[in-house]
C-alpha cells in the first residue's frame, strides 16, 4: 500500500483497511486533505436553472403563487371582477365571492387591489382565524388607525371616527377578507355590526368576503340570516372550460418565455383538462411536472406521452401519501390504547 500525500474529498471512498491506514496518516500529519467545501445557505437548485435555460424561460411559468402578472381573465373571473368594481363604485355593503380550492380567488383579490386608485383605502385580511376583538384590531392596524384600546366599543368608535373622516375626504374604505369560510359565527356577527356604520345615503365601509363554497353554506345558516340579507352581490368562480384551459396554459407560457414559447399538442391539452377538471392550481401542478419530464427527456414539445407520464408520477405520489396515512392509523390507535392502559394502571 503506497503512502498518499493528498486526496480529494470527491474521491475519498475507501474500504475498511485503507480507512484505518489513512486515519493513521492523518493523526501522524502525513496526509494533507483539502478543506471541506462550504455549502451555500440558500443554494439555487441546478435543475431549476437548467429547466429555465432549456425552455428559454425568464422564470418557471407554473409557480403556485398568486402572481398578478400571470392573471388570466376567464369568463367567471371577468364576471367576479365586474361585481367587485360595481360594488365599490355604487357603494354596496356586502359582496360575496366563492370558488373551489385552487380556482384563483387570491390572485383575483391581488389583481383587484392592485387596480384600486388613491382614493380607496383597503384593509386586507388574509388570515381570518381571529376573534371579534382581534379582527377589529387587525382592521384598525391595516387602515392605520391609531388605537391602543382593547375594548370592543372603543375600537368601533375609533373606526367610526376614521370612516367619517374618510367619507368627508371623499374616499372609499374597503374591507377585503380572504379565506372567509374560516370565520366563526361571532366574527361574522361583528362584521354585520360593522356594516351598520353608514350615513343616510350610503355605507361607509364596503365589505368583501372571499372564500370556498363552505362560505355560502355558513351564510345560509339560520343564525346568520341577518347578514345573508345584506349581501347585495354574489358571484361564484367556476372551473375553466377546455378552451380556457388551453388559453390559460398558452398565456402563462407566453409571459414566462424569452423567445419562441414551448408547444403543447392538442392531445396534451385534453389530458391536462381531464386531470385538472379546469382547476388552475391543478393545471399548474401537472404542467410543471410535464415540463420537468420533458426536460429530463431532452424534449421541447409537450405531447400526450409526456403529460401521461407526469400524471402517472403525480398519481403515484398521492397513493404513497395515502398508504403512509393508512399505516400510521394502527400505530396511533396502539399508542392511544397504551396510554389509556398506563393511566388505568
Amino acid at each position: 500500500l503506497r503512502p498518499v500525500r493528498s486526496i480529494s474529498w470527491n474521491c475519498f471512498k475507501l474500504d475498511t483497511f485503507n480507512c484505518f491506514y489513512y486515519k493513521k496518516l492523518l493523526i501522524c500529519g502525513n496526509l494533507d486533505l483539502p478543506p471541506r467545501p462550504r455549502l451555500c445557505s440558500n443554494p439555487v437548485p441546478e435543475s431549476n436553472v437548467m429547466y429555465n435555460k432549456f425552455f428559454l424561460f425568464r422564470e418557471k411559468p407554473f409557480k403556485l403563487v398568486p402572481n398578478p402578472e400571470y392573471y388570466y381573465v376567464s369568463r367567471s373571473h371577468e364576471e367576479a371582477m365586474a361585481h367587485l368594481k360595481y360594488a365599490i363604485a355604487e357603494g354596496e355593503g356586502f359582496v360575496e365571492i366563492t370558488g373551489e380550492v385552487g380556482t384563483g380567488k387570491t390572485t383575483l383579490c391581488r389583481v383587484f387591489l392592485d387596480n384600486l386608485d388613491d382614493r380607496t383605502e383597503v384593509a386586507y385580511i388574509f388570515n381570518p382565524r381571529l376573534g371579534p376583538t382581534q379582527l377589529l384590531k387587525t382592521i384598525a392596524d391595516e387602515l392605520g388607525v391609531k388605537c391602543r384600546a382593547s375594548d370592543t366599543k372603543q375600537l368601533i368608535d375609533a373606526l367610526n371616527s376614521y370612516l367619517i373622516d374618510m367619507k368627508t375626504a371623499g374616499k372609499t374604505v374597503v374591507l377585503l377578507v380572504d379565506e372567509a369560510q374560516n370565520l366563526t359565527r361571532n366574527v361574522m356577527e361583528q362584521l354585520r355590526l360593522l356594516s351598520n356604520l353608514e350615513t343616510n345615503r350610503s355605507k361607509m365601509l364596503q365589505i368583501i368576503l372571499v372564500g370556498q363554497p363552505e362560505l355560502g353554506e355558513l351564510l345560509d345558516s339560520y343564525d346568520l340570516r341577518q347578514l345573508a340579507q345584506r349581501i347585495t352581490l354574489s358571484c361564484h368562480l367556476s372551473p375553466l372550460s377546455f378552451r380556457e384551459v388551453r388559453e390559460y396554459i398558452e398565456h402563462r407560457i407566453q409571459i414566462a418565455s424569452i423567445q419562441t414559447p414551448v408547444v403543447f399538442t392538442y392531445s396534451a391539452y385534453r389530458l391536462i383538462y381531464r386531470y385538472s377538471t379546469g382547476i388552475p392550481r391543478l393545471i399548474n401542478i401537472v404542467c410543471d411536472r410535464a415540463l420537468l419530464t420533458a426536460f429530463g427527456r431532452n424534449l421541447k414539445k409537450i405531447n400526450s406521452v409526456i403529460v401521461r407520464a407526469a400524471i402517472r408520477e403525480l398519481s403515484e405520489r398521492g397513493k404513497k401519501r395515502r398508504r403512509l396515512r393508512e399505516l400510521k392509523k394502527p400505530a396511533l390507535v396502539l399508542a392511544a390504547v397504551l396510554c389509556a392502559a398506563a393511566l388505568v394502571l
